[in-house]
């Protein structure tokens, strides 16, 4: 694909540099979970302990990072979950169009449902063969590659299945619906034909 290559605009950032908005959340086993709501097939919500995410499938994804401020990573290694299996374990109602990825303190990132399940689309535990530190996502990230940074929250505690689009954190704050790096779609004025 276009792995270790810059999307227009971008620079290289040293590193792999912490990210975030508000707090680190402190990890709770007893009380953690990642759930899936909203428009499931079966009208409940599922739910999954650490200790089941833990079980789930696994890959390997290489990838590079772009972050809407202008900066990209490169060379990156993700192991966890592929997204799409949440689709199996927890199946859609028909018309679901896009997923919101909810993560600690109600932060939120819209995604079109093609996006959530792209191969390279992955919650993610380990980078380059540690385990995520709490800085950059402990317990689970969800990790986009081919989306700007903020399509993919760290802290990940849920997935909302949607039948429209609805904007999250990021999205409602001024910054684009997409989020193609490719394409520079960085603000939400671009997405009416501007630059």
């Amino acid at each position: 694909m276009k792995e270790g290559m810059l999307p227009p605009g971008q620079r290289l950032a040293k590193g792999w540099p912490v990210s975030h908005y508000g707090p680190v959340p402190r990890f709770r086993p007893d009380r953690w979970n990642l759930q899936v709501f909203g428009a499931t097939a079966s009208g409940q919500t599922h739910s999954w302990t650490f200790d089941e995410v833990a079980i789930m499938p696994k890959i390997t994804v290489h990838a590079d990072l772009h972050c809407a401020s202008g900066t990209s990573t490169t060379g990156h290694t993700f192991f966890g979950v592929p997204a799409r299996t949440l689709l199996d374990l927890a199946p859609p109602a028909a018309g679901v169009s896009h997923v919101m990825a909810w993560a600690e303190y109600g932060y939120s990132a819209n995604l079109r449902l093609s996006d959530f399940i792209a191969d390279t689309t992955v919650m993610a535990t380990h980078h380059d063969d540690e385990a995520l530190t709490v800085e950059h996502g402990f317990p689970l990230r969800l990790v986009v590659p081919h989306l700007f940074g903020y399509k993919g929250p760290k802290w990940l505690r849920g997935i909302e299945y949607m039948t429209q689009d609805r904007r999250g954190f990021w999205e409602e704050r001024g910054y684009h619906n997409i989020a193609d790096p490719w394409a520079g779609q960085r603000h939400s004025y671009q997405e009416d034909g501007g630059p």
